[in-house]
């Protein structure tokens, strides 16, 4: 499995999100807490996305491990952003490893992260794959599954449905084909965060002004919470609503 993060609220150095927390994503990549039997680590690419000011993401993206790339270290130092998505990546076995595999996923503002597997992948996954354009699936970012499950809600984005409805609706069609599947996902457009959990960990972290939800708890203090499993989350900077899933 991967481990992601989402944070909105004022403006934070990338390194206090990604190095300086004793459980950062850092520390996830090569010592995570909560696998669920998903594999060991996490070496298998990371990425982060960031919004400078009202503008679309940048993204900073590589397929090799967190703990071995010398660059990012510098730039997180002294890049500030108040809307960031990041993970890093076990991939699932079969799947490649490639830059262009790794979360975030992006198109105009939106950013977007899968935390899982598809089950069955990807015979499970053609009947939906068969109704996306062809275009879509010819341009999809790596033969992965997480991949196409951002085809798979872009194109319900790209149909100006309700983004929390475009992930509910999303989650509900692969858990139908690929039963059995983890499908913990983010979903950010610098002004809200879409989150569902679907067989694996989230927990939320609220402090008035911002929102800080990851796969586990960057640090052991109180604030975190736990989201139970089947549940979607709805979050600005200003706090977290959490609805059951299936009634989303």
């Amino acid at each position: 499995m991967c481990r992601h993060l989402a944070y909105l609220g004022p403006p934070v150095s990338l390194r206090s999100l990604l190095y300086d927390p004793p459980y950062s994503l850092l520390r996830q990549s090569w010592a995570p807490r909560d696998m669920r039997g998903g594999g060991t680590i996490n070496a298998d690419g990371f990425g982060v996305g960031w919004y400078p000011g009202d503008g679309d993401p940048v993204r900073y993206r590589r397929a090799g491990p967190l703990w071995s790339d010398a660059t990012l270290p510098e730039l997180a130092a002294v890049t500030v952003a108040g809307a960031v998505l990041a993970a890093v990546r076990s991939a699932t076995v079969g799947m490649p490893v490639q830059e262009t595999a790794a979360a975030p996923f992006a198109e105009g503002r939106w950013l977007f992260s899968h935390n899982g597997v598809v089950r069955g992948w990807p015979d499970s996954l053609v009947p939906l794959a068969a109704d996306l354009p062809v275009r879509d699936l010819l341009t999809l970012d790596a033969p992965t599954d997480a991949a196409l499950l951002w085809a798979l809600l872009r194109h319900r984005l790209r149909a100006r449905e309700d983004p929390v409805q475009a992930m509910a609706d999303t989650v509900a069609a692969v858990e139908a084909a690929a039963p059995g599947s983890r499908l913990n996902l983010l979903l950010t457009d610098g002004r809200m965060v879409v989150a569902t959990v679907a067989g694996h960990a989230l927990s939320v972290r609220t402090t008035g002004e911002s929102v800080l939800l990851a796969s586990e708890p960057l640090e052991d203090e109180p604030g975190w919470q736990a989201v139970p499993d089947g549940q979607l989350v709805v979050a600005t900077s200003n706090g977290a609503r959490v609805r059951a899933l299936a009634g989303a």
